[in-house]
């Protein structure tokens, strides 16, 4: 019996969605907003975190790198400036490389210019190119691979060879279409190179950066020496090991490197690259919490026009509801009717939403070239939200039709 009656309120429902298309579509649209704004801007988001956390996994984010240390100091009237500790020579960084017994790939580096400019030719790119010097290992620590060519060796880092390895921007925009940039010599900043290697592209990723060139770090210091240079040491584990145990044995090798007393405080920064990962996570928090506040407020606009609009309906069908009220239906049944009328608008508002947010936020990984996202948790999360929507809204309205005098609906006009 009560099977009966619910498939019966079901019928009526659909019926009195069927009859009122307009308003009931518009009511739905407004629920498939928010859920759409709630579910497409987190799916993006999480769409986002995953690019970032692969882009960083690539790059190696189990690594570490020591460099020199700057510090806020005071003096004067209450001023202050910035100080770098003493910079980390090239003979400290080898020192270092040489003393650390663990097992990982240890590279040293530096910043040569970030205004290179490269010519092939008659062509030459801007003076916005990245061109550090590294060694053999380089390639390893910071995730970039070879496309064609190959690496550095480590007899020909010590021996100062004139070679570089050209990121594929770099060698796209010199060369022309069918030549091969292996073997071929390059100028860049007036220092004439062999290319060894073209870099793989890392295409439009977060991290993405294919405006570089490497050359041996020997070769470097030779042509493109200034006073003070100061090296970076870049260490990542050979096997998976806890990072802030290497992290920790790191800066106890490289302070005795430095002379550095027991009592002495580290005059360098030891910083592990997953640290900027979870910075940016961190603050991704906060776009999420827009977000949902932008959607919950949305669907608040969609519960207030959904009451409104389920009020209208019991005012119009007030007739109806006193002829089903004199051939014996209970108070409940008309108030269940209603409240499953409010709560299937919800529903399919929310799917249609949900639908939306999906292919939105799916839009957004593909941008990102990250894989496709099905949101499982926000899809259970907006049939939830949608539910109570439909329940919050239809609740006064049924309670309203229930409650109705019959004598009075029969006589409505």
């Amino acid at each position: 019996m009560k099977i009966s009656v619910f498939r019966e309120n079901l019928r009526i429902s659909v019926r009195a969605i069927q009859s009122n298309k307009v308003r009931a579509i518009l009511t739905m649209s407004i629920i498939a907003f928010g859920i759409m704004a709630l579910v497409g801007i987190l799916t993006a988001i999480d769409a986002i975190k995953t690019s970032l956390t692969s882009q960083f996994t690539i790059m190696g984010a189990n690594t570490f790198t020591i460099s020199s240390r700057v510090i806020s100091i005071q003096h004067g009237a209450g001023g202050r400036r910035a100080r770098n500790y003493s910079r980390i020579s090239y003979r400290e960084a080898l020192d270092f490389r040489e003393r650390f017994a663990e097992p990982a790939w240890v590279s040293v580096g530096y910043n040569a210019t970030a205004m290179a400019i490269v010519k092939y030719g008659s062509q030459e790119t801007n003076p916005n190119i990245s061109l550090r010097g590294v060694d053999e290992n380089y390639l390893t620590v910071s995730g970039y691979e070879i496309g064609s060519g190959r690496n550095f060796s480590a007899d020909e880092v010590q021996q100062n060879r004139r070679l570089v390895l050209l990121g594929s921007d770099v060698a796209d925009g010199i060369f022309p279409s069918g030549v091969d940039p292996v073997g071929q010599e390059v100028v860049v900043s007036g220092l004439r190179l062999q290319v060894a290697g073209v870099l793989k592209s890392r295409g439009a990723s977060v991290m993405s950066d294919d405006k570089v060139c490497f050359m041996p770090v020997t070769t470097a210091r030779q042509y493109f020496s200034r006073p003070n240079m100061n090296f970076s040491i870049t260490v990542m584990p050979m096997n998976p090991v806890n990072l802030d145990v290497m992290t920790g044995e790191a800066e106890a090798v490289f302070r005795i490197v430095r002379n550095l007393a027991p009592e002495d405080k580290s005059d360098f920064s030891v910083s592990k690259s997953d640290s900027i990962l979870n910075m940016l996570l961190k603050n991704i928090k906060y776009v999420t919490l827009a977000a949902t506040l932008i959607g919950i407020v949305t669907l608040f606009g969609a519960a207030v026009g959904l009451m409104n609009i389920m009020l209208v309906s019991v005012t119009e069908r007030t007739m109806e509801i006193g002829v089903r009220k004199a051939i014996g239906a209970k108070t409940s049944t008309i108030k269940y009717q209603f409240l499953y009328e409010s709560i299937m608008i919800g529903q399919l508002g929310g799917i249609f939403g949900i639908i939306l947010g999906i292919i939105m936020g799916n839009v957004v990984s593909a941008m990102l070239r990250s894989s496709f996202a099905v949101p499982w948790i926000w899809i259970v999360t907006g049939i939830m939200v949608c539910f109570v929507v439909g329940v919050v809204s239809g609740y006064a309205p049924a309670v309203k039709a229930a409650n109705i005098d019959p004598i009075e609906a029969l006589r409505h006009e």
